[in-house]
C-alpha cells in the first residue's frame, strides 16, 4: 500500500510540474490577416492600436506569453495615453491591458501546447487525479478500523507548518495572484479545458473557467480523502456530499449551461453580500435587459438575500449554508480539512476576527447603498464620493486578496477558515441570525468530557469548544459554522448538534455532572 501511494505522489507531482510549467512554454503568433480580421471582429477604433499591432506583433513569433504580453500591454498603454491627449475618447480602448494581452494571446496559441490539448491534459489534471486518487486511497486499509484517526498530525511537515506546508503556502498564493491580476499567464492552461469548456458553454475556455474546473476538480479528490477519514460519522459523509453537488451542479455546471442557453451566467446558491457584486450597475442592467430570466435571477436574489436565508438560519443555523451549500466552505471543508488544526484560539484572534468580518459586512453594505444610489439617481458619485472607485477598492482588496490569496493561500498556515472567518460578509449575516435567534445548538454534557482538547484542536472557527464541553454549556457562537467535526472527534460523545426548540436543552446555567440526578429528567423532557 505504501509503494501505490508513494507512486500516486510522484505521478501527482510530475502533473503538477508539467502543469505549473505552462505558463511559461509555448509558441505564440500571429499574421498581418489575423490582425486585422480581429481588430474588425472586436470594432476596436484605435488605429494607434491596430498599428503597433502590426507592427509588433504580426508574422513574429513569441517564446511563451512572458515575451508577447509586455508587448501588447505596452502598445495598449500608448495608444490609450495618445488618444487620451488628443481627447479622442470614442478611440479609448477600456479592456484592462492583462486582460487584452490575455485575450490576443488565446488567439495567437500554436505549437505543441495548443495543438494537442488532450494529451496536455491527461499530462497535468489526468497525472495529478490519478496521483492523488493513489495517494488517498490506501488509507481505506491504512488507517484501519473506522474511528478517530489524528494520530501524529503535529509531526508531519505537511501539517506542522514544516516546509510541505510552507511550500504549499507560497504555490497556492502564486497560484491566485496569477488567476486575478496576471490571467495572461494562464493561457496555456485555457487551451487544455477547451473541449470541456466547449461542450458545457459552447465557448472557449478562459481562465475562470480554469478555475471552476480545478475547483470541482480539487474539491472531489479531497472530498474522497474526507469519506475515507471521516467514515466513523454519517453527518460528515453526508455534509461532503452535499457541498460537492452545490459545488459542481450549481456553481459550475448550470452557470456554464445557461451561457450556452444564452442567459445570464449565474450561481442560484451564491447570496449577496458574499455575492456583492449582485447590485453592481452593470450586473443589474444586465439582468433587467435579460427579459424573464433576468428579472427572475433579480427577484430571487433579493428574496435569497432577505427571506430564505435568515429563515433557513432560524431552523437550522448557519451550517445550512456555510458547512452545506457555499463554495468557500466546501474547498475549506476538503482541501483545507488537513489544516484544521492551525486555526487561532487566542482572545486576540477573536477580537481582531470580530472587528474584520464585521467591518467587511459594513464596508459591503455601504458600498451597496451606494451602488443602488447611483443606479436610480443616475450619478456616478455619493457624497463626492466615486461609486465606482468604492466597488473597485472592494473587489481588489476584499474580493480578490483577502478572499482569495489570503482566503486560500493562508490554509496551510493558518488554518482552513481564515475568510469565512475574518473576512466573509455574508458569515457576519448570518452569525447575527444565529446568535440571537436560531434553534440551532451545539449542546454538551459536562459530565463526561475527558478533557482530551480535540475538540477545541479542530475546530476550524478558533473557538474553546472544550470550555464550553467542561462546563455543559450551549454553544451558540455567532461564528460557529456547524462543520460537526468537534462532534466527530470527540471519544466521549460529549457534543451534539441539534436544530430543535430550546425547552429541555441542558443550559449555561446548569452545569451538570456525570451522577447528577437532574439529567435524566432533562433527557426525558426532550
Amino acid at each position: 500500500m505504501k509503494t501505490i501511494k508513494n507512486t500516486g505522489l510522484i505521478l501527482f507531482l510530475i502533473g503538477l510540474a508539467i502543469f505549473s510549467a505552462l505558463p511559461f512554454l509555448g509558441t505564440f503568433s500571429l499574421s498581418s490577416s489575423e490582425i486585422d480580421q480581429w481588430v474588425e471582429q472586436k470594432g476596436i477604433k484605435s488605429e494607434l492600436f491596430a498599428a503597433a499591432l502590426q507592427e509588433d506583433v504580426a508574422d513574429r513569433s513569441f517564446q511563451g506569453m512572458i515575451e508577447l504580453s509586455p508587448v501588447i500591454e505596452k502598445s495598449l498603454d500608448e495608444a490609450n495615453a495618445a488618444h487620451r491627449k488628443n481627447r479622442e475618447y470614442d478611440k479609448v480602448i477600456y479592456t484592462k491591458a492583462m486582460d487584452m494581452a490575455a485575450e490576443i494571446g488565446k488567439r495567437a496559441g500554436t505549437g505543441f501546447i495548443a495543438e494537442n490539448r488532450g494529451l496536455m491534459w491527461w499530462a497535468t489534471f489526468g497525472l495529478g487525479i490519478l496521483g492523488a486518487l493513489m495517494f488517498i486511497l490506501p488509507n481505506v486499509v491504512l488507517l484501519g478500523a473506522k474511528g478517530i484517526k489524528n494520530n501524529g498530525i503535529y509531526h508531519r511537515n505537511a501539517t506542522n507548518r514544516g516546509w510541505i506546508a510552507w511550500g504549499v503556502f507560497f504555490y497556492l498564493i502564486a497560484f491566485y495572484l496569477v488567476l486575478y491580476f496576471r490571467p495572461q499567464y494562464a493561457v496555456n492552461w485555457t487551451y487544455l479545458m477547451d473541449p470541456i469548456s466547449e461542450k458545457l458553454s459552447g465557448n472557449p475556455a478562459g481562465h475562470w473557467f480554469v478555475y471552476g474546473f480545478m475547483y470541482c476538480t480539487v474539491m472531489v479528490v479531497m472530498g474522497i480523502r474526507m469519506y475515507i477519514k471521516y467514515r466513523h460519522n454519517r453527518y460528515q459523509m453526508i455534509r461532503t456530499t452535499s457541498v460537492l453537488f452545490f459545488q459542481i451542479v450549481f456553481a459550475f455546471l448550470i452557470p456554464e449551461i445557461m451561457v450556452r442557453l444564452q442567459m445570464p451566467y449565474y450561481d442560484f446558491k451564491n447570496a449577496f453580500p458574499l455575492d456583492y457584486d449582485f447590485f453592481f450597475q452593470w450586473n443589474l442592467r444586465s439582468l433587467i435587459n435579460s427579459g424573464g430570466i433576468g428579472i427572475f435571477i433579480l427577484v430571487w436574489g433579493i428574496v435569497l438575500t432577505l427571506v430564505i436565508v435568515p429563515v433557513m438560519v432560524y431552523f437550522f443555523g448557519k451550517r445550512w449554508y456555510c458547512s452545506w451549500v457555499c463554495g468557500c466552505g466546501g474547498l475549506a471543508e476538503t482541501l483545507g480539512d488537513p489544516y484544521r488544526q492551525h486555526s487561532s484560539k487566542t482572545l486576540l484572534s477573536w477580537r481582531i476576527e470580530r472587528w474584520l468580518v464585521h467591518g467587511v459586512l459594513v464596508f459591503a453594505v455601504g458600498m451597496t447603498l451606494m451602488t443602488l444610489y447611483s443606479f436610480f439617481s443616475e450619478t456616478g458619485t455619493v457624497l463626492g464620493i466615486k461609486t465606482s472607485g468604492v466597488q473597485n477598492a472592494y473587489s481588489l482588496f476584499i474580493g480578490s486578496l483577502f478572499a482569495g490569496v489570503i482566503g486560500t493561500g493562508f490554509y496551510p498556515i493558518f488554518g482552513n477558515r481564515v475568510w469565512c472567518r475574518f473576512g466573509c460578509p455574508l458569515a457576519a449575516y448570518l452569525g447575527f441570525v444565529q446568535r440571537f435567534k436560531s434553534r440551532f445548538r451545539i449542546t454538551t454534557n459536562g459530565g463526561q468530557c475527558i478533557s482530551c482538547g480535540n475538540c477545541s484542536t479542530y475546530c476550524e472557527q478558533g473557538i474553546d469548544v472544550r470550555a464550553y464541553a467542561q462546563k455543559g454549556e450551549n454553544i451558540i457562537r455567532s461564528s460557529c459554522v456547524g462543520c460537526g467535526i468537534c462532534a466527530a472527534v470527540c471519544p466521549r460523545g460529549v457534543l451534539k448538534l441539534e436544530n430543535g426548540p430550546e425547552k429541555g436543552r441542558i443550559n449555561p446555567t446548569e452545569v451538570l455532572l456525570g451522577n447528577d440526578v437532574n439529567l435524566m429528567e432533562l433527557v426525558n423532557r426532550k
